[in-house]
């Protein structure tokens, strides 16, 4: 099969995928935008929830323990297990709630509200939601996009259809690139003069001519797509790593190494509703052997994040920031000791312990823009922009081609 040939077969599959895919990318595009700046768009359209006042400035918060087991007392029907202890000034606590399980392990009736936000002075709740349900209102607005975002707000199939377009990304990603570089010489160079090197003759694809109309379209789709093309990359494979981990996980486990997930820990045969040892001593048990794990792996620990009860393992999880995270605020520093003995069960770390577990959260960290503070949401925001102008200036080539070959068939 000849290059041309070859090319043009390339060059099919690139308009016909990216037409599939264009739908889909200029949700993911506009809702990855406005997700970049999630944290403060949460606060802005619900400020009654995530802002408090403080009392004074030497106010002391209460211990989140006591705000858990208030807030346990007032919602028998749940089950709080998770704590957070990371707190910052003027802002609310976040306690998550979910459905109680049997002895079985089956979840009982679901939580009517699943969310509730307590002021961390007084321990009053401010409010509840459903996370992602816009039945609620304006509360649930970015959650809702959040749902949008990563399946269309369609649950499970949604997911595994945003997967299956991150793939087909992914795979399009490179094509794309194929497609962008020079051809070769197809003559044989006779009149003496030295031809510009591949360098040179490529560097057309990356200029946008001063020119307007339809070639302007044609060099914002193929020099926007180049000059952003690694961060394109990341946003495709890490949509799969999130959405379709079937795909995502055999083939980096074939290339990297990871540690077992905290995941792979056996479940009881029967859970463990109320766990043996109590919150305090849990926690209390938590920061002696994540120092102890520091001191051995040879990391920091620069703040906590939460303790969280698992019912079905029957385990406690303690989360913090570490040296070894490079998200910022937060962490994914994860340890996980018995509910009833605290004895150590297991270690996560995000970077540093095992290749495949670096690369995947420098992948989800980028995608997430959680790192490098507003600088990096701001490039995300506009890359979900940069990712929609392609969508839009590939179906308008599409177009413009297709008026073409009808033109030429009818002449």
């Amino acid at each position: 099969m000849s290059r041309i040939v070859m090319r043009r077969l390339w060059v099919d599959l690139h308009r016909y995928v990216g037409l599939v895919l264009a739908g889909f990318l200029i949700v993911a595009g506009a809702t990855g935008s406005l997700l970049a700046w999630n944290d403060e768009l949460e606060a802005f359209v619900s400020p009654h929830l995530f802002r408090v006042a403080e009392p004074s400035p030497d106010a002391l918060r209460l211990d989140p323990l006591v705000i858990r087991a208030q807030l346990q007392a007032a919602y028998p029907h749940a089950l709080a297990v998770r704590v957070p202890l990371a707190q910052e000034p003027g802002r609310s606590l976040l306690f998550m709630l979910r459905s109680r399980p049997d002895g079985a392990g089956h979840a009982a009736q679901a939580v009517p509200n699943d969310q509730v936000f307590v002021d961390p002075y007084t321990g009053r709740v401010l409010g509840e939601r459903k996370w992602g349900d816009l039945s609620q209102g304006m509360k649930n607005l970015m959650p809702f996009i959040y749902r949008l975002h990563y399946s269309l707000a369609l649950g499970v199939v949604g997911t595994i259809g945003f997967g299956i377009v991150a793939l087909l990304w992914t795979l399009d990603c490179f094509v794309g690139a194929y497609l962008t570089l020079p051809a070769p010489h197809r003559t044989p160079a006779t009149t003496g003069r030295r031809r510009p090197s591949w360098l040179l003759r490529w560097w057309p694809a990356w200029r946008l001519r001063r020119s307007g109309g339809y070639r302007l379209n044609v060099d914002l789709h193929r020099a926007g797509g180049l000059w952003t093309w690694a961060m394109l990359f990341v946003l495709a494979w890490s949509g799969v790593a999130f959405n379709l981990p079937q795909v995502y996980e055999p083939a980096m486990r074939a290339a990297f190494t990871h540690q077992p997930g905290l995941e792979s820990l056996p479940k009881l045969a029967a859970s463990r509703i109320e766990p043996a040892m109590g919150w305090a001593e849990a926690l209390s048990t938590a920061r002696r052997l994540m120092v102890q794990q520091a001191r051995e792996r040879g990391f920091e620990v620069l703040g906590e994040k939460a303790l969280i009860y698992d019912p079905v393992r029957g385990l406690y999880r303690y989360d913090v920031r570490s040296s070894r995270d490079i998200r910022s605020p937060g962490g994914n520093t994860r340890m996980a000791m018995d509910g009833a003995s605290g004895t150590f069960k297991g270690l996560w770390l995000p970077t540093g312990a095992a290749a495949g577990d670096t690369v995947k959260t420098w992948l989800t960290n980028l995608h997430m823009a959680s790192m490098w503070g507003w600088p990096m949401k701001l490039f995300v925001c506009a890359l979900g922009l940069v990712v929609t102008m392609l969508c839009v200036t590939g179906a308008v080539i599409w177009s413009r081609k297709r008026k073409a070959r009808r033109s030429a068939r009818i002449t």
